[in-house]
């Protein structure tokens, strides 16, 4: 059967030549340059058409109504409220009252070409939906007029719908109103951290002066937040202060290469500008800013909100504390540190820090202390690693040898020769003054007698014998975190690790609940306008370790716990008639560097952890402990144990 010829394309009378007559092969279907042209102009006038519409379509809406936004709600474990936060913090001025420095430095920073370009970023947003589409992290690229309708017209959600409207918006913006007013707004409307909104805010926030008084040097470094406060605000960290640093050095190089400042003008500005330390508002006095910073951090990490999305407003957080027992701890600090304590008379005594927390089974953080004032003392002594646990890490190995060893009981002790005997008990290698890995004959005794008396020499032995990576293992796997945890040499099973309060509760809370723990949380429920947000609920519980050596383990921190509290002639009577009614067990920690004193242990149905350290504030390296409280108090180690006794027997 012939086939039937094909026919050109006819649109309407107007014949067009495609396929194309003439040609053979592919060549029949490749359009001539005339066809491509045409089909170019064709798409180009329905693309142009299409444009037009659209812009035609989308307003500029009415600008946010900041002023009436919700603060952000915290409430106790009761549903009884604890705090609002999240006041605007925002003086509107005009660019007249702005330094140039101030400007060039932003436009540097954000958007060099800002008084050329039509006020958006085709590529920008192009390589935004691109990394949205594809799951990834949300991108830069916004132009400073892009970043002002966000912040004035728009939500901070991050999607496609949102960057679409926003570049037709910035478009018909940047048609309506100058430059200069639109950069006028973007610093009256920018957040620049620590509550700050504007820039008029923020040079009181980080300088104490009006922005009328910032020199470039200062300019640059409220320019580099910007790129995200809590990033780049020098006070986060020092992670956070290196950045700041960088980005300082690069925005200020940066007006150099564009012609906003002289080398000479650079040359001038070498010290990195520091702001002064943060200050929190009034109603996060006392304890309630450790709870907040807690909360915000857990938030943080389980829905991707960030601290300015908090302070934003309009979220309700349900936590975990019980405000009854933070007092409870709170006075116990207080009490402690009044009885026994004198600054005023004994050098020694001078800046004791406290930290200290509470934690259920499950993981539910019900109590912190986290320093005098949360105001004044912004590090929250509960939540931060950086002070060695000492002896009370010593636990997790004694867990590690019955977990992996084979054959190895709280009943297995060394002979004279350092030598494991499985079956002892045998003379332990723990003479007074002796170093880490000395061996000499004691009093007969066995790994439980051991960790009793918290012998360093046995204990090196231990670890060496188990191997180290599965001591880190067990205590990783009891929820201590790897970052926290010191380098594996011979010290390390005697805790020059530096875990928080927080995460110590939470894994000796394995020892006391056959083995099984959960991680730590803060909060169980955030809403926001009603809508629940995502990620909220309790951390499903994990194995630590089996349920027969975690209760070998508790047994015998409940003879540690007993001798201690005999020990401490002076609450022993106290303690008994009061505190220890439910004690199962607990740990004391001391530092062989005497740079701090940790007590672990539970009593009704919670698990409480206690530190004490000096730290002068400027300096990085921990003040020693002899002689804190008197002569009688050797290295302050009896202070964490009546601290928690206090605590635990008002409960």
């Amino acid at each position: 059967m012939a086939r039937r010829p094909i026919r050109p394309i006819r649109l309407r009378g107007l014949r067009v030549d495609y396929p194309r007559r003439g040609r053979r092969n592919w060549r029949r279907w490749v359009p001539s340059w005339r066809q491509a042209l045409s089909g170019i102009l064709l798409g180009s006038g329905a693309l142009a058409g299409l444009f037009a519409v659209v812009y035609a379509s989308v307003d500029i809406p009415d600008e946010n109504a900041e002023a009436r936004r919700q603060g952000t709600v915290y409430y106790w474990a009761d549903g009884s409220r604890m705090v609002s936060v999240g006041a605007v913090d925002r003086q509107n001025v005009t660019l007249a009252d702005i330094p140039d420095s101030v400007e060039h430095a932003v436009i540097a920073a954000e958007n060099e070409t800002f008084y050329s370009d039509p006020g958006v970023s085709a590529k920008g947003i192009a390589r935004a939906a691109v990394s949205m589409v594809e799951g990834g992290e949300t991108q830069g690229g916004s132009t400073i007029t892009q970043q002002y309708v966000k912040n004035t017209y728009l939500s901070q959600e991050q999607s496609a719908t949102r960057k679409f409207k926003e570049f037709f918006i910035s478009l018909k913006l940047s048609n309506k109103q100058s430059k200069k007013e639109i950069l006028q707004g973007y610093l009256n409307t920018s957040w620049f951290g620590r509550g700050a909104y504007g820039i008029q805010a923020a040079a009181h926030a980080y300088y104490g002066i009006p922005a009328k008084d910032l020199d470039p040097s200062q300019a640059a470094l409220l320019a580099s937040l910007l790129k995200g406060a809590e990033q780049y605000d020098p006070a986060g960290g020092k992670g956070n202060h290196e950045r700041a640093v960088a980005r300082w050095k690069w925005i200020l190089d940066r007006q150099v290469e564009i012609g906003t400042m002289t080398k000479a003008e650079r040359s001038a500005y070498q010290k990195f500008p520091e702001p002064r330390p943060a200050a929190k508002p009034t109603s996060l006095g006392g304890q309630t800013g450790y709870l907040v910073d807690i909360a915000n951090k857990y938030i943080k990490k389980r829905s991707g909100l960030t601290d300015k999305d908090l302070f934003r407003g309009g979220y309700r957080v349900h936590t975990t504390f019980d405000k009854a027992r933070v007092g409870q701890l709170e006075r116990a600090v207080r009490s402690v540190r009044k009885r026994d304590l004198d600054p005023e008379k004994r050098p020694e005594d001078k800046y004791v820090e406290v930290g200290a927390a509470s934690v259920r089974s499950d993981g539910a953080v019900v109590a912190v202390y986290g320093g005098a004032d949360a105001v004044t003392h912004f590090a929250n002594n509960a939540d931060t690693a950086g002070v060695p646990v000492g002896s009370a890490f010593k636990p997790f190995v004694l867990a590690a040898a019955l977990q992996h060893g084979d054959g190895i009981t709280s009943d297995s002790g060394y002979d004279s020769e350092g030598r494991l005997i499985k079956d002892g008990p045998y003379a332990a290698p723990a003479p007074p003054g002796a170093g880490p890995g000395q061996v000499m004959v004691t009093a007969p005794t066995t790994l439980r007698d051991a960790l009793v008396k918290s012998s360093n020499a046995t204990f090196v032995l231990l670890g060496k014998g188990i191997g180290l990576k599965k001591v880190k293992e067990l205590a990783v796997s009891a929820g201590l975190h790897e970052k926290s945890l010191a380098r594996l040499d011979k010290s390390f099973p005697l805790g020059t690790s530096t875990p928080s309060a927080v995460r110590m509760a939470d894994a000796y809370t394995a020892f006391s609940n056959d083995g099984m723990r959960a991680d730590p949380y803060s909060v169980t429920r955030v809403t926001r306008d009603g809508e629940v947000v995502e990620g909220f609920g309790k951390p499903e519980p994990r194995r630590a370790m089996d349920a027969s050596v975690a209760n070998d383990v508790n047994n015998t921190l409940g003879m540690v716990a007993w001798t201690r509290l005999s020990r401490d002639g002076k609450f022993a009577a106290f303690t008994r008639s009061k505190a220890a009614d439910d004690l199962s067990a607990g740990a004391t920690g001391e530092d062989d560097r005497m740079k701090s004193a940790w007590y672990i242990g539970h009593s009704k149905g919670l698990t409480t952890a206690v530190t004490m350290f000096r730290s002068k504030p400027g300096t990085p390296q921990l003040l020693g402990m002899q002689g804190v409280g008197g002569p009688d108090s050797g290295r302050g180690n009896v202070f964490p144990l009546r601290i928690w006794s206090a605590y635990a027997a008002e409960r």
